[in-house]
């Protein structure tokens, strides 16, 4: 029940922060002329101080875009390829000329993220988990910006137990946070609200949804 709670007041923070930033007069012009069946997500640059941010975004951004009708190349085989072309890190890889990445893996876009937030950070009387990501879907065979949004979840823990305790529960909090990686599930959250079609100012669905056709 508590997870239940915990979740839900995640995913209250969410909606309200997108609200806020959603921009409700996106111009889908240049995403309908385009159509984008295949989509190719590019490791994500981690500009947060968190090294293992943008391994956790990765590992839960296909999803999304899965569910919401596009093929997303496997992420495993993405990475042994540019291994294998001496690409190792995101910066190298994001630097790649869109032409480049259409020769090399076929894709219809690629999908550039950089992960602004990540990790726990203790306030006070409160500790919190904060994801902050921004993604751009480019299209490979034109170079063109097809797409751009943003989001950022939180997850606030604290008590109200007089001072003391405030700070107590608040301290037990920043440890548990670092030790189990609520991070990585916030991040979840995070992806799906960022990635999942069908939003304000989201993605549109791809040619594998049933939605297609309300684009």
């Amino acid at each position: 029940m508590k997870t239940i709670i915990r979740m839900a007041a995640v995913m209250v923070v969410a909606m309200l922060a997108g609200c806020a930033a959603q921009n409700q007069n996106v111009d889908y012009s240049a995403f309908r002329e385009s159509k984008p069946a295949s989509i190719l997500v590019l490791p994500p640059l981690n500009s947060s101080v968190e090294a293992g941010a943008s391994a956790a975004v990765l590992a839960q951004s296909t999803f999304p875009l899965a569910e919401s009708g596009y093929y997303v190349l496997p992420v495993a085989v993405v990475d042994e390829t540019f291994k294998q072309n001496g690409l190792y890190t995101a910066g190298d890889i994001h630097a790649l000329a869109p032409s480049k990445l259409r020769e090399i893996f076929g894709a219809d876009a690629a999908l550039y993220i950089d992960v602004k937030r990540y990790g726990s950070s203790y306030v006070v009387f409160s500790s919190s988990v904060v994801v902050e990501v921004e993604a751009v879907l480019v299209d490979l065979r034109s170079g063109n910006k097809l797409w751009e949004g943003k989001k950022a979840v939180a997850e606030t823990s604290g008590s109200s137990g007089g001072l003391i305790g405030m700070l107590v529960q608040a301290v037990v909090s920043q440890i548990v946070n670092t030790l189990s990686d609520r991070s990585y599930r916030v991040a979840g959250a995070t992806n799906q609200f960022l990635l999942t079609a069908g939003q304000p100012g989201g993605l549109l669905y791809g040619p594998r949804s049933e939605k297609y056709e309300l684009n």
